[in-house]
């Protein structure tokens, strides 16, 4: 073969830093297609030359340049050659950490010192190209989540100028979702959300989540004081308990009606449940959230202040909140309910350890309503109309006993 092999990017970078690897991208110099299709390679890339190992069926990519031509990430033109070099093909990356390669030696090429900023744990731009696709600041901000690192100070003057120009707004929502939903997925979230706020990005891809900082709430109940920072407190300890997206989505946006409330009522928040649905609904309709997410986070948004106060309701309160939560035929979203309210109560300033009995409290008196034999009353029942109602007042005799049980037995609440 008359071109050189390089493993590239991701698996790069996280060798060097210790971790997992198990995706390797390579970049091919001084190859053209027909030769690599005369080596066994299969051709799969559409916009630009990618090909299939014949044994690792692994990505190789012939090295190439980008050019920009309009807004927005698809508006690129790429020229791809034997005569494009490893540096060339590096300098199209987005970070610094991002653009090594290893030679099948092993041995580290570094044009842009990547390795310096590993160490330092910056996350630094290759170049101002890096201005030219908005989904860069996305992925930015979903490896500051990862890794933990601080943002250059030359990078977040370009992100806010990119901001500035427009760029962000050419984002197209399924995108936004998949860097989004990635980022929520991460070790801590909250960093991605705060990079993109720092930047101006998160006002113009989230505003409903935006307006949440500098809204003010009682500190006998939020000693963090600010809406913003209890939400993002809320979210990294979902991420703690390793709970699924729609848990984390929900813990994000389950109080978007506080930046509502009106400014003579503050830092009371009557009503911001309800008031929180009509943002939550509009954010998820532009972002296209999935439905168990957009669902989950809507019934957390309606129902968390309720599940806090578990423990004062009747039997027929809470009979009603399983009917709304649809908890009898989903128990496990429901269950999801429960973690992401634990998290909203446990993601207060000083509040990480407090014990959260209402989940567990719940979750029994649910129990109790399950073991209510519906087919049995349903047979019993002469007249078809009267099923629905003696099933009701069955399940609410069970769960009214087992509140008397839980309670009386000195349960802690």
């Amino acid at each position: 073969m008359n071109f050189t092999c390089y493993m590239v990017g991701g698996a790069v970078r996280d060798r060097l830093l210790g971790r997992p690897a198990p995706d390797r991208d390579w970049v091919v110099v001084g190859a053209t297609p027909e030769a690599m299709l005369a080596a066994g390679f299969k051709p799969v890339g559409r916009d630009f030359p990618v090909f299939l190992h014949p044994r690792t069926h692994e990505e190789y990519a012939l090295a190439r340049t980008e050019r920009k031509t309009a807004k927005g990430y698809h508006g690129f033109v790429c020229h791809a050659a034997p005569d494009v070099t490893l540096e060339e093909d590096l300098a199209r990356r987005d970070l610094t950490i991002n653009a090594m390669a290893q030679t099948a030696d092993g041995d580290i090429i570094d044009p842009y010192h990547g390795q310096d900023d590993l160490r330092a744990g910056l996350l630094r731009h290759v170049s101002p190209a890096f201005a030219e696709d908005p989904v860069r600041i996305l992925r930015l901000a979903r490896f500051a989540a990862r890794y933990g690192f601080a943002v250059a100070a030359e990078t977040r003057a370009l992100m806010q100028q990119m901001v500035a120009d427009g760029e962000v707004d050419a984002l197209v929502a399924e995108r936004v979702w998949q860097e989004l939903a990635k980022g929520l997925m991460e070790t801590t979230p909250s960093a991605m959300f705060t990079v993109l706020r720092d930047c101006g990005a998160l006002a113009r891809i989230a505003p409903e989540i935006n307006a949440l900082w500098g809204v003010p709430q009682r500190a006998d109940y939020h000693p963090e004081i600010d809406c913003g920072v209890h939400t993002l407190m809320v979210l990294d300890y979902a991420a703690q308990e390793n709970q699924p997206l729609p848990v984390r989505f929900a813990a994000l946006t389950h109080d978007l009606g506080k930046a509502l409330t009106p400014a003579d009522v503050l830092p009371r928040h009557l009503m911001h449940e309800q008031r929180g649905l009509a943002p939550l609904k509009a954010l998820c309709e532009r972002l296209r959230a999935p439905v168990e997410c957009r669902e989950l986070a809507l019934l957390m948004c309606a129902e968390h202040t309720l599940v806090h106060r578990a423990h004062e309701l009747r039997a027929d309160t809470v009979l009603k909140l399983f009917k709304r939560a649809d908890a009898l035929r989903r128990p496990a979203r429901f269950a999801q309910l429960l973690a992401a309210c634990r998290a909203d109560a446990r993601g207060r300033l000083g509040f990480a350890d407090s014990p959260y009995p209402q989940a567990d409290y719940l979750a029994a008196l649910l129990t109790a309503a399950q073991s209510v034999d519906a087919g049995a009353i349903a047979r019993q029942c002469s007249n078809p109309a009267d099923i629905a109602k003696a099933v009701d007042a069955a399940r609410e005799a069970a769960v009214a006993g087992e509140k008397e049980r839980l309670l009386s037995g000195g349960l802690k609440h």
